[in-house]
C-alpha cells in the first residue's frame, strides 16, 4: 500500500506541470511531492529488498526475480518512450540521441545510466540507477556474510554524505559542477562499456554454486556502485550518498523489528540517517534560499514520519483498493510519464489549470496500470518464479512475512 501512494505522490506532482501549473508553482517551495514519493520508495525497498534475499538464501534467485520484475515492463516502457523518435515526431529528452545508440541502449540495460552520465529516456528513471547500486552493495554485504550490518553500513555512508558535502561546500569535490568524474575524464562510452562488462561479470559470479567467485563477484559489484555513486553520478556524491544511506535506514527498521539488532540501535541509526539528509540537504541549499531548504526539511521529515506510520499500522487490515493500488504502483511509476508525454505533446493539455484533465489522467493511468500488472508484469514475475525454483538453490524457511502495509 505504501508504494501505491509514494508512485501517485510522483505522477501527481509531474502531472502538476501539465494540469496544475501554478499549485505546483506556489507548492514547491515549500514540500516536494516528488521527492517524497521517491524517499518513501527509497525507505520501502531498504525495509524489504535485503530480506527478499534473504528468505530466499541465494544470490541467484534474487538476481533473476529482480531481473523478471524490473525488465520486462521497463523495456517496454522505454521502448513506448523513444518511439515517437523512432517515427520521426519529437526527439528525446535531454538530448540522448546525441549519444551512441550503443551507449545509450547499453547504459538502460545496466540500469545505471543516472551515474554513467547518460540522459534517462525517461525522468523517473534515475531512481532505478541508485536502486541497482543499492541490489549490488546489498549481494555484496551478503556474500561476506556481513548482511545484518545495516546500521553500519547506513552510518558509514551518511558520514560519507557529510564529508562530500564539506568538500562539495568548499569547492573541492566537484567545483560546483555535476560530479561525473569518471565520463568527464574517460569518456561516457568508455566508462558504459566497462561498466556493463564490469557488472556482467559480477553478477555471473555472484551467482556461481562456488564460493570464492560468489565471494569475488558479489565485492567487484557492491565496489562498482559505491565507485559510480561516489564519483559519477548525476547528483552530488554527497546527495546519491544519502539516497543509499536512506535505503540501509529502512534495511536497519527491519533487523531491529526481527531482533536481528537491538532496538535503540536501529533507533538510533535511523536518527542518525535523518539528523544527516537533513543537515546536509539544509547546508547545501542554502544558496537557493529557505524556501529550498524548508522544502527538502519538510519533504525529508513527511516522508519519514509516512514511514514510521505505516511501519506502526503494518499489523492492520487494509481495504482492498488500497493494497491493490501498491500491487500496481510500479506500472503507475513507469507509465505516467508516456500518459504526460501524451497530453503534453499531443493533446496540447498543458500551460492551464484543468482540474477535470487532471482526474481523468489520473483515472486512465490507474486502468492502465491495472491492465499493465495483470498481463506485463504478473506473467513475468511467475515466470520469474518458476526459474528461480528450477535454476536457484530452494528458498530457505521464513516465517517473517512481510507486512502489507509496506510490502504492497
Amino acid at each position: 500500500m505504501l508504494r501505491g501512494g509514494a508512485a501517485l505522490a510522483v505522477a501527481l506532482h509531474h502531472a502538476s506541470y501539465v494540469y496544475l501549473p501554478s499549485l505546483r508553482i506556489q507548492m514547491i517551495g515549500w514540500f516536494d511531492p516528488g521527492m517524497y514519493g521517491v524517499l518513501v520508495f527509497f525507505l520501502v525497498s531498504g525495509y524489504i529488498i535485503p530480506a527478499s534475499l534473504e528468505r530466499r538464501g541465494s544470490v541467484r534467485g534474487f538476481w533473476i526475480g529482480r531481473f523478471f520484475r524490473i525488465y520486462p515492463l521497463l523495456a517496454v516502457t522505454c521502448l513506448l518512450a523513444i518511439l515517437p523518435f523512432l517515427l520521426g515526431v519529437l526527439g528525446l529528452r535531454g538530448g540522448l540521441e546525441q549519444y551512441s545508440p550503443v551507449t545509450a541502449v547499453l547504459a538502460h540495460l545496466t540500469m545505471l545510466q543516472d551515474i554513467l552520465n547518460v540522459p534517462n529516456v525517461m525522468n523517473v528513471l534515475w531512481t532505478l540507477s541508485y536502486e541497482m547500486a543499492f541490489y549490488l552493495l546489498v549481494v555484496a554485504l551478503f556474500v561476506v556474510g556481513g548482511h545484518r550490518r545495516s546500521a553500519s553500513a547506513a552510518t558509514v555512508l551518511t558520514l560519507g554524505a557529510v564529508a562530500a558535502a564539506a568538500l562539495t561546500a568548499a569547492g573541492v569535490l566537484t567545483d560546483g559542477r555535476p560530479v561525473t568524474l569518471l565520463s568527464r575524464n574517460a569518456g561516457t562510452g568508455p566508462v558504459v562499456a566497462v561498466t556493463a562488462v564490469a557488472l556482467i561479470v559480477a553478477i555471473a559470479a555472484a551467482v556461481s554454486n562456488r564460493s570464492a567467485p560468489r565471494v569475488a563477484g558479489g565485492l567487484l559489484g557492491g565496489l562498482l556502485a559505491a565507485l559510480l555513486v561516489a564519483a559519477n553520478g548525476r547528483l552530488e556524491t554527497w546527495e546519491g550518498l544519502t539516497m543509499l544511506a536512506i535505503m540501509f535506514a529502512g534495511t536497519a527498521v527491519h533487523r531491529a523489528e526481527h531482533g536481528q539488532i537491538g532496538r535503540r540501535v536501529g533507533a538510533a541509526t535511523a536518527l542518525v540517517v535523518l539528523a544527516g539528509a537533513l543537515g546536509n540537504g539544509v547546508w547545501q541549499l542554502a544558496p537557493f534560499g529557505w524556501r529550498a531548504q524548508l522544502s527538502w526539511s519538510a519533504t525529508l521529515l513527511a516522508a519519514a514520519v509516512t514511514f514510521a506510520v505505516a511501519w506502526r499500522s503494518r499489523h492492520r487490515r487494509f481495504p482492498r483498493w488500497a493494497t491493490g493500488l501498491g500491487t500496481i504502483s510500479f506500472s503507475i511509476y513507469l507509465l505516467h510519464p508516456l500518459l504526460l508525454m501524451v497530453a503534453a505533446q499531443f493533446l496540447d493539455a498543458s500551460g492551464r489549470e484543468d482540474v477535470v484533465g487532471l482526474a481523468f489522467f489520473v483515472l486512465v493511468l490507474l486502468a492502465l496500470s491495472w491492465a499493465s500488472q495483470r498481463w506485463i508484469e504478473a506473467p513475468a514475475q511467475r515466470l520469474g518464479r518458476r526459474l528461480g525454483r528450477r535454476l536457484g538453490r530452494p528458498a530457505r524457511r521464513d516465517t517473517n512475512v512481510q507486512p502489507q502495509v509496506l510490502a504492497s
